[in-house]
């Protein structure tokens, strides 16, 4: 890049079940205002006001059609360049850095945001789906992770034992994030005998719902950055891409989509051997296959080697490169946030404010996102300190 954007401030709410005494517009302002606060900016059209604003959210988890239009006031949207994110929230990261990369922005606050106990979950994925064919089958987001998996599983030999030690591993790590809405160690044998969710995917393996949440960050220019913070995490690398909608139009067992974005944010960034230049990976794992998946996507394994990935150790604490030493998407996270989330904990991790899941002298890591179905939409982001 020729020139750096720095992340200033990060801020994250615990992520919990049901927040029923709080409004998803408390849940931002509570978010907001942190990062804020930790910065100095404000609201303002002088030299403390920030530039730009951006949000990432469903509009159907919030009720009526324009949901922000009754939300934006609480990021300060109004009467400044304010866009909207209706993907996952690393799109939002992804499309504030390219705001201050253009010279658009100095500085952006963005905020990722959900409550999904106001809905069903899979009421909304289905309509996310092919009107013509796929919702006639009532196919969801769920029902087509099982389809993937089954493809993945079935093609590279997984073992259900791999797929429990996702799990047992992120949990295990998730009892050390004050953050993190499930903070109970599970054993194997809790995860092989949990009740069969979508086959082959147990209810164990997959991501909880509904989870209520909300996390912040705000951006900056490299020079407004260092006057902002003594302690920056700059983006190093961006990459997007987006497969085939229709399941049928693409081997599940593969993610191509992924491999091409992390391609671009490891060209951007500088990176050619990701397994070994990163210090750690927060991935967004919706389900535990998808960690194997996604990590053969990502480079830190050759293709079909997720789970001997697993049975290496590599990936815990303590291992050459640890995934999700927040607990990652399993200990709890709602979608829109997951991937902005992923990038909040990098940055904790690359300042050295991780706590007890702090992996000692990060110095580079990468964060994934996803939305849509089986994975449709990847976006990969590479930071350092």
């Amino acid at each position: 890049m020729a020139q750096r954007v720095g992340i200033v401030a990060v801020a994250q709410t615990k992520f919990e079940q049901r927040k029923s005494d709080k409004h998803v517009a408390e849940l931002m302002y509570e978010v907001s205002r942190d990062v804020m606060g930790q910065t100095g900016l404000d609201f303002s059209a002088g030299k403390n006001g920030l530039t730009c604003t951006t949000a990432a959210g469903y509009d159907l988890f919030s009720g009526p059609a324009g949901a922000y239009m009754f939300l934006g006031y609480v990021v300060g949207a109004y009467q400044r360049e304010d866009e909207r994110v209706l993907e996952d929230g690393s799109l939002a990261v992804y499309y504030g850095a390219m705001q201050i990369l253009s010279g658009h922005a100095e500085t952006a606050l963005l905020v990722a945001y959900n409550k999904e106990s106001q809905v069903s979950n899979n009421q909304i994925e289905w309509v996310g789906m092919d009107q013509v064919y796929q919702r006639r089958l009532g196919i969801d987001f769920v029902s087509a992770a099982a389809l993937q998996a089954m493809r993945y599983i079935t093609r590279n030999g997984i073992t259900p034992e791999q797929l429990a030690k996702v799990v047992v591993k992120n949990r295990k790590n998730s009892v050390n994030n004050p953050y993190a809405m499930l903070t109970k160690k599970v054993s194997t044998q809790d995860v092989l005998k949990s009740r069969m969710l979508c086959d082959p995917i147990k209810e164990a393996e997959a991501k909880p719902v509904p989870v209520d949440g909300a996390c912040a960050m705000i951006l900056a220019t490299e020079e407004r950055a260092r006057k902002l913070t003594d302690r920056p995490v700059w983006i190093t690398g961006l990459g997007n891409s987006i497969d085939q909608h229709e399941l049928g139009y693409r081997d599940l067992a593969e993610c191509e989509a992924l491999s091409q974005a992390a391609r671009r944010a490891y060209k951007m960034a500088g990176i050619t051997n990701p397994a070994k230049e990163f210090d750690f990976a927060e991935i967004s794992e919706q389900y535990a296959y998808q960690e194997l998946l996604w990590s053969e996507g990502l480079g830190f394994c050759g293709k079909g080697e997720g789970g001997k990935l697993i049975d290496s150790g590599k990936t815990e604490m303590g291992g050459e490169l640890p995934i999700n030493p927040s607990g990652g998407v399993l200990s709890g996270l709602p979608v829109c946030v997951a991937g902005m989330q992923r990038v909040v904990e990098a940055v904790l991790q690359l300042r050295g404010e991780a706590g007890a899941r702090q992996v000692p002298g990060a110095k580079k890591a990468v964060a994934h996102g996803l939305d849509g179905p089986a994975g449709q939409l990847q976006c990969v982001i590479t930071l350092e300190n």
